[in-house]
């Protein structure tokens, strides 16, 4: 009866532990600047985090604008940064790709791209980095406080790592996809093609 109790308890043990480490990748906790994260739909059933929310931050024009500005189109939100080696570059310029490939539908799509590095990316180092995207795509900053309001909102991640010379950024690499009222739909994973890419925002625009 003792062995049976003792295997009982492991069991529940390894599902919660399962459920966590589940939950903690599906909302890009351990997302760094590199890998990427599965591909998957987030639920919004109970005990589930709500993904998104409200935020109040400065485009790369220098307006101030909040989460608000930009309701009644679904929206790509991306965190990132400027001095990002790899994985922003390359994300900024799929969704230049996707943009074209979505035809007119392109203007049913609002692009954020959220800066996780503040200190640096100010307005107007977000816009000269913008220019070589597309121009549809909003950079968005502002002080250290809000920037971080953002980041929990979205459960995202982001974490300085400091380097011989200066610092980088360790952050989450999956771009959110959100309903027109703001909801969460589901995320693009880094390491996604094309077509699934496409099909995701396609249904998100429907």
């Amino acid at each position: 009866m003792q062995a049976h109790k003792f295997i009982r308890y492991g069991a529940w043990l390894l599902v919660g532990v399962i459920t966590f480490v589940s939950a903690a990748i599906l909302l890009g906790w351990w997302q760094v600047d590199g890998p990427g994260r599965p591909s998957t739909e987030l639920a919004t059933g109970q005990g589930v985090p709500q993904v998104g929310g409200s935020f109040t931050l400065v485009d790369h024009k220098g307006k101030p604008v909040t989460d608000a500005d930009f309701r009644g189109k679904p929206m790509a939100v991306f965190f990132g940064f400027t001095h990002c080696p790899e994985v922003c570059p390359t994300t900024l310029l799929d969704m230049t790709n996707w943009l074209s490939k979505l035809g007119p539908d392109a203007d049913k799509l609002q692009i954020l791209f959220i800066t996780v590095d503040p200190e640096r990316d100010t307005p107007e180092q977000m816009a000269l980095y913008l220019q070589s995207f597309d121009p549809r795509i909003v950079g968005l900053s502002g002080s250290r406080e809000q920037v971080e309001a953002a980041i929990g909102a979205y459960k995202a991640y982001a974490k300085r790592i400091p380097t011989e010379s200066s610092y980088t950024m360790d952050h989450t690499a999956s771009v959110y996809l959100m309903d027109a009222q703001g909801r969460f739909k589901t995320m693009i994973d880094y390491h996604e093609d094309e077509a699934t890419s496409l099909a995701k925002i396609r249904r998100v625009l429907d």
